[in-house]
């Protein structure tokens, strides 16, 4: 019939265009991939206060250029990696592959999809394919993306309960195998709807990329769990494997079982800003240094650890915003109290500053517990944040609400002048008010004090071999001493009144 082919095509090519429509949207319910170093720019947790990226409201022509541009990225996403064992007999081509390994995706599991695209997770993943449910029995080692272990936390001896956290608890071990002490950190997901919390995978992620011997070593990680429906159904855990370090700077501080001199003291910061150094020099900000989170052991070496508050930052975008609320108060640096979002590796030299003169004052520098007082208490040491000693100060949000009523000058090398020279040198430096002039850790670590210092040749500190002492143990040995103190107190006001009534 005339027409009929004309006819046919039209039809045809009606139907390749629904294919294609129903493709893309298929594509575009895909969920997003976890935090990779290096692409926190396109998903993060703090990305969905940021302004910037976001189109213009009263712009039709941007949003709908900006939406248009999110449609099309889920496109451009790595596919899923085909895992040994699957079958899969309907794929005839490339692009076939990749459709089937996008529906397959999305079959999973919040928590598998996790595991699944995040090469540092261990897992053991049911897969289900054609005819019979296929299992991956080995889980996957952080120490490489294609290096696999048989390991559970069975493996393990646990001893005792060394820290306590949001996240979980942390575990003195024993490796049944090596008889190696371990710190086991059990990450919990009973609280986290969403899967794997993200703190916890931007801890793997970024440590996996830090290798320095000043860096706690995260050597594996394990379950408690053999397969992922188990797992599920009886919201198993996930646990960190670290190398094992006696002790932590808070507990010995506050043990009083030490007395760091001046040669362990340069011993110790030279060894933390030597760990720092290596972090910002490969662009990370650890954004949560204080002394719990550095660790010692036996041998008086040391170790940055803890890096759940830690990102990548691009030390080139100064307009990028990241959230302030980071870093213990104790150790938050001025900027981030009056508000300051576009930050960098300066706020973690502040809370390095901090912890050399508690090192030397054997107590905290800045002790208050709302972030007004900590401002004052900054105040009264380092002077008044004015234009005329930051300039920049002005432009931050809460100058003008936390402006204080009185002004200080600055009296640091007054109240530390029992410090020797050198090491009050580099502490004024640190404990610069205005981030754009205090010194880096690179130039810390070039100082007159620090230059010379191999801690390797120093004498070790007189450390408690027979006690590890953690944060932990501290506070409950504090909370041991008070509840003794009230005892003796009731004691002695019981025998008053028993004296009295004779």
């Amino acid at each position: 019939m005339p027409g009929s082919s004309a006819i046919s095509d039209v039809n045809n090519n009606c139907k390749r265009n629904t294919q294609h429509r129903k493709t893309r949207t298929s594509l575009l319910n895909l969920p997003m991939p976890p935090i990779l170093p290096g692409s926190e720019d396109w998903y993060s947790d703090e990305d969905f206060d940021s302004p910037i990226g976001l189109p213009n409201q009263n712009s039709s022509s941007s949003r709908n250029k900006h939406y248009r541009t999110l449609r099309s990225a889920p496109l451009k996403l790595p596919m899923p990696p085909i895992l040994s064992g699957w079958k899969d007999s309907s794929a005839t081509s490339n692009n076939n592959n990749n459709f089937n390994r996008i529906q397959r995706y999305r079959t999973f599991t919040t928590t598998q999809k996790h595991l699944l695209v995040s090469n540092s997770l261990p897992a053991r993943i049911m897969l289900p394919t054609r005819h019979h449910t296929h299992s991956i029995t080995r889980p996957i080692c952080a120490s490489g993306a294609t290096t696999l272990c048989e390991r559970l936390i069975e493996h393990f001896e646990l001893l005792e309960k060394i820290g306590e956290g949001s996240y979980g608890q942390v575990y003195k071990a024993k490796d049944k195998q090596t008889n190696e002490l371990v710190a086991l950190k059990k990450v919990r997901l009973e609280h986290d709807k969403e899967g794997f919390p993200i703190t916890a995978v931007r801890e793997i992620k970024i440590l996996r990329q830090l290798k320095h011997k000043n860096i706690v070593n995260l050597q594996e990680i394990v379950t408690d769990k053999q397969d992922a429906l188990e797992f599920r159904k009886d919201k198993g855990s996930f646990y960190l494997v670290f190398e094992y370090m006696e002790h932590d700077l808070m507990g010995l501080l506050d043990s009083g079982m030490v007395d760091f001199n001046e040669q362990n003291n340069a011993s110790i910061m030279r060894q933390l800003l030597d760990g720092l150094n290596y972090c910002h020099k490969k662009n990370f900000l650890h954004r949560d240094i204080k002394c719990s989170n550095i660790l010692m052991n036996n041998r008086g070496e040391v170790k940055l650890a803890d890096f759940g508050l830690a990102r990548l930052y691009n030390a080139d975008n100064r307009e990028r915003p990241y959230t302030n609320k980071v870093i213990t108060l104790w150790y938050r640096p001025p900027e981030l109290l009056l508000g300051e979002e576009r930050y960098g590796p300066a706020i973690d030299v502040w809370s390095c500053g901090c912890i050399l003169g508690e090192l030397f004052l054997k107590k905290p520098l800045f002790q208050a517990n709302q972030e007004p007082a900590q401002l004052e208490m900054i105040s009264r040491l380092c002077g008044t944040p004015t234009p005329a000693v930051w300039p920049n100060v002005i432009k931050l949000p809460l100058f003008n609400t936390l402006k204080s009523k009185k002004q200080y000058r600055r009296k640091l090398r007054e109240d530390f002048m029992f410090m020797p020279t050198p090491s009050l040198d580099l502490l004024d430096s640190m404990l610069v008010l205005d981030p754009d002039r205090r010194i880096t850790a690179e130039d810390a670590l070039k100082s007159s004090w620090l230059k010379n210092v191999i801690p390797e040749k120093l004498p070790l500190p007189q450390l408690p071999t027979w006690q590890d002492c953690h944060e932990l143990w501290s506070l409950k040995r504090r909370g041991q001493q008070r509840g003794q103190q009230e005892s003796v107190q009731k004691l002695s006001a019981g025998s008053t009144i028993n004296r009295s009534a004779l």
